[in-house]
């Protein structure tokens, strides 16, 4: 078994692996990293592979993917919540970005005529070779691949959150004696403040804001991230309106289509039809009327209706603004937590509202990591990946220290074999 490292070496983003098994090839993920010149993996043919696998329907895993339909075509291979996810996101990006991508609407429709569902732990047999999807516990659908192929298997998390959240069970990690284990490092050298804690000071916050008249807008990621904070404000009974608007609203309704993928479906259809939809400009421009928290993607501040609150919002200290997704290097996000100033319509403006960030990460973090790897069977090499190069490189050496394993953070080319 042979693996070629496409993406996401020592960088969170574009995440692309090739395994191929004595004749069989597959793709493990193909995704991109908006915001960066190079925004693509290392380029493979469709002619290369015998099938692609999807593993959750975030951008930087699968939004390379239609490429493949530009220049021939494979089975795709990801749950049902998976495709129409990663179509609502995928579609949005060729809107925003169709300039500089190398595919278009009709190589994502083609992608989907592609589509193969399966749900998690159902076996695909491709030649001498096999694979299965193992819940991931990060967003709804995803997944961490198993593959097997003459005495060996591999294991990668994807994205992999081991302890779920309010609204996923935990991931499965129930995979025996593995070979090689191709791990995710994003927080690897940070741990996160406990979740109940987290939702506390945001609970908090909230109030705060809305006991002096204010909004508090929660700019956040569309898929998931949107849907918890809503699940946290209901299970804290809280008592104001929550208004949810912008792509989280298309979320909503793809993700009520699949309570067998939630921990909880009743919790979950109770706290997101609690919230008002927004669903156009107008109703968007009645919100800002009243007292209330709004969740609106983007989580970055990079577009979406998000653009819209901000500006409304920033400059008036009775507002508050919680921001509770990843904040990338040269986002708007990032400039407003560490210098607390806004561009509006071109203009830089100091932000007067109430900044504060809260964790709500979707990914594990140092302990929970470690307690992860403690747990493999086996004796596997281990390839770090999906961190910055500090994070992919230290826990390399870390594995190695703490359990002996052969770890190391490979290049973007590298070739593991096993």
């Amino acid at each position: 078994m042979q693996v070629k490292v496409l993406g996401a070496a020592k960088e969170v983003g574009r995440s692309a692996f090739q395994v191929n098994c004595d004749g069989v090839s597959f793709l493990l993920d193909y995704g991109v990293e908006l915001g960066k010149e190079s925004l693509y993996p290392l380029p493979i043919s469709p002619h290369e592979i015998n099938a692609a696998i999807i593993t959750h329907a975030h951008l930087d895993h699968s939004g390379n993917m239609p490429s493949l339909f530009a220049q021939g075509s494979t089975d795709v291979y990801a749950t049902p919540p998976t495709f129409d996810l990663s179509r609502l996101l995928i579609e949005d990006m060729v809107r925003l970005e169709k300039s500089k991508l190398p595919f278009d609407l009709s190589d994502v429709s083609k992608m989907i005529m592609h589509s193969k569902e399966i749900g998690y732990r159902e076996k695909v047999t491709r030649g001498n070779a096999s694979f299965e999807l193992l819940e991931s516990g990060h967003v709804l659908g995803g997944a961490s691949v198993l593959i097997e192929s003459q005495n060996k298997k591999l294991f990668y998390t994807g994205d992999i959150n081991p302890r779920g959240s309010r609204m996923l069970r935990e991931a499965d990690l129930d995979m025996g004696e593995i070979d090689l284990l191709i791990t995710e490092s994003t927080y690897s050298q940070t741990d996160q403040m406990p979740r109940l804690e987290s939702e506390e000071k945001f609970i908090e916050f909230a109030y705060e804001v809305l006991d002096r008249k204010g909004i508090l807008f929660v700019p956040a990621f569309s898929v998931e991230r949107s849907q918890e904070i809503a699940v946290v404000l209901k299970n804290a009974k809280f008592k104001h309106k929550v208004i949810m608007d912008g792509m989280a609203v298309k979320v909503n309704e793809i993700m009520l289509k699949y309570p067998e993928y939630l921990r909880d479906a009743e919790v979950f259809a109770d706290s997101v039809n609690h919230a008002v939809w927004v669903r156009g400009e107008r109703e968007r421009k009645s919100m800002l009327g009243e007292p209330a928290v709004i969740i609106s993607p983007a989580g970055m501040l990079v577009g979406g209706s998000a653009v819209f609150y901000l500006q409304n919002l920033a400059l008036d200290k009775k507002n508050g603004i919680a921001l509770v997704s990843y904040q990338g290097e040269r986002t708007p996000g990032r400039k407003l937590l560490e210098t607390g100033r806004v561009s509006i319509r071109g203009k830089e403006f100091k932000a007067e509202s109430e900044v504060r960030q809260f964790e709500f990460s979707g990914h594990a973090d140092r302990t929970a990591l470690f307690e992860f790897i403690k747990k493999i069977k086996g004796n596997p090499k281990v390839l770090t990946i999906h961190g910055d190069n500090e994070s992919c490189t230290k826990f390399a050496e870390e594995i190695h220290q703490k359990f002996g394993f052969d770890a190391h953070a490979p290049d973007a080319g590298e070739v593991i074999t096993i």
